[in-house]
Parts: structure tokens; C-alpha cells; sequence
């Protein structure tokens, strides 16, 4: 699990990263509590639904982690034990690419069902989707959780009362390799995901012009960039720094304190996406009703 490394090679105790983790613990946590309430009354077998159930076992695993992240922040010591804080550390990564990952299991679905010219995509039965989840946990749990233990931070001696100082994992050749093949991956899956969406969009356009809002579909797909947005604006940030953060690192055998701490803001921002939840449930007919009168009342002019 090299990418895991957490980023600070000095703790990185500032009132910004305090308020920050508090304001995505409350977001997360109402974002959370709000989509189980639709969730009630979403298709079961829905592989689109599946993923958005597994999205929420990502968030709610990494906002349990928060509490501690935000101890350490204000108290400045970790009390916790060096194995809790590997768990803590490689968390935010962990939540950063599964999130990641089932937005992309999201995204293509809805292209399937695009291109295709499907209503839905969904699971033979509902036994289907369990099956399909407890799976890809059970990879996780066998793949990630070993490596996690295995190689997180293991090549150093760390100080124990602090947290999140793991950069020299960074300098080793191998890790730094994989560090690049993925921070390469997210980037082109994401620009990928964008080019296709403008496509669909720009079609969408094109082929309904004013009777657009009137379409289910249209909505759906305005759905996907929100998606795309959560991606471009919590992700990609981080990954692009990643790229100069690594170099830096395999560079230089001392601490860079002001590299380091940008890259712990762009790390902590992907934290950020735990509001998709919330803003997903926010974003739902009422506001899509608003737009609707809005733009017929533009037309009408």
C-alpha cells in the first residue's frame, strides 16, 4: 500500500486542517444520515444503488477515523499507538480511491445505460447485489488490509507521538514507481470520464434543445457532473501536486516543511467529498423543479 503514505514529514497542526475535518465530520455524518432515508425507497437490484450503498460504508469507515485525526490536531500528540495511526493515516487514502473507484462504477453505468439505450442496469437479484459488495470487501479486506499492515511505514523508525510523518516510505524506488502509475491511472480515468460526459451532454443538447428539462435522462446526466465535479475539485488537485510532492521527496533526504504542507491541504480536501452524500440528496426533484420554472420562465421572455 505505498500510495498510502500519509504526507506530512512534520506534524501539520493548523487551525484550517482543525476547522476543515470538523466541518467534513458534521457534512459527512448529515450526508449519511440523509441518504439512508432515500435509499429506502431506491431500487435494490440497481447497480447504480449498490454502488451509492457502498459509497456510504466508505464514508461512514473513514469518518469514524476523523475524531482521532481531529485529536491529534488539537491536542498536537498522538495517543493512540503507531499501528492506529498507520490505520488512520492510510484511511484518507483508502476513502480517497474507493470513493473514487465507485464514482467510476457510477459514471459507467449511466453511460451504459446511455449509449445502449437501456431504462436501468441492475442486478439479476437482489442476493446479486449483496453477493457483489461482500466481494469486493472481501478484496479489501484480503489485498489492502495486509499490504496496510505489511508495508505501511515499516522501512523507518517513527516517533510514536506523532502522527502522520510517513514521507520517507516516499523515497524508495519501488514506491515511487507506484506512486506514478497511479496518480497517472486517476488522471486519465478522469479525463476520460470528462470527455465522455461533454459528448453525451453536448448531444443531449443538440438533439432536445429547448424540451431538454422535460427529460428524465438530461437530469441524470447533469447527476454525472456532479460526480465529475466531486472528482475534478477534491481528486485531481492532490493528484496533480502528488506528482511534484514525489519528486521533491525522491530529491531531497530532508524535510521540505513547505511542500509538505500543501500536500497535507490538498490530501485533506479530498476529504471534502464526504458531502457528496448530502449534496446528492439536496439536489433531488425539488431543486430540479426550481430549475425547471426558472428556465421556462427564461424562455418565456
Amino acid at each position: 500500500m505505498a500510495d498510502h503514505n500519509s504526507s506530512s514529514c512534520s506534524p501539520i497542526l493548523t487551525p484550517h486542517l482543525t476547522r476543515l475535518y470538523f466541518i467534513v465530520l458534521i457534512g459527512g455524518l448529515m450526508g449519511i444520515i440523509s441518504i439512508l432515508f432515500l435509499l429506502v425507497k431506491m431500487n435494490t437490484r440497481s447497480v447504480t444503488t449498490t454502488a451509492v450503498v457502498n459509497l456510504v460504508v466508505v464514508h461512514s469507515v473513514f469518518l469514524v477515523t476523523v475524531p482521532f485525526r481531529l485529536t491529534y490536531l488539537i491536542k498536537h500528540i498522538w495517543t493512540f499507538g503507531l499501528p492506529f495511526c498507520k490505520f488512520v493515516s492510510a484511511m484518507l487514502h483508502i476513502h480517497m480511491y474507493l470513493t473514487f473507484l465507485f464514482y467510476v462504477v457510477i459514471l459507467v453505468i449511466r453511460y451504459l445505460i446511455f449509449f445502449k439505450r437501456k431504462d436501468k442496469v441492475e442486478f439479476y437479484r437482489k442476493l446479486h447485489a449483496v453477493a457483489a459488495s461482500t466481494g469486493m470487501w472481501l478484496l479489501v479486506i484480503v489485498i489492502v488490509v495486509p499490504l496496510v499492515v505489511s508495508q505501511y511505514g515499516n522501512s523507518e523508525t517513527y516517533d510514536e507521538k506523532h502522527c502522520f510523518k510517513f514521507h520517507k516510505e516516499l523515497a524508495r524506488a519501488h514506491v515511487q514507481v507506484i506512486n506514478y502509475m497511479i496518480v497517472t491511472i486517476v488522471i486519465a480515468i478522469a479525463v476520460i470520464l470528462l470527455v465522455f460526459q461533454i459528448f453525451i451532454i453536448m448531444s443531449m443538447v443538440r438533439k432536445l434543445r429547448h424540451s431538454l428539462l422535460s427529460h428524465q435522462e438530461f437530469w441524470a446526466q447533469l447527476k454525472n457532473l456532479f460526480f465529475i465535479g466531486v472528482i475534478l475539485v477534491c481528486f485531481l488537485p492532490y493528484q496533480f501536486f502528488r506528482i511534484y510532492y514525489l519528486y521533491v521527496v525522491a530529491q531531497s533526504s530532508d524535510c521540505n516543511n513547505t511542500v509538505a504542507f500543501y500536500n497535507e491541504i490538498f490530501l485533506s480536501v479530498t476529504a471534502i467529498s464526504c458531502f457528496d452524500l448530502l449534496l446528492f440528496v439536496l439536489g433531488g426533484s425539488h431543486c430540479r423543479q426550481k430549475i425547471i420554472d426558472l428556465w421556462n420562465c427564461f424562455l418565456c421572455r
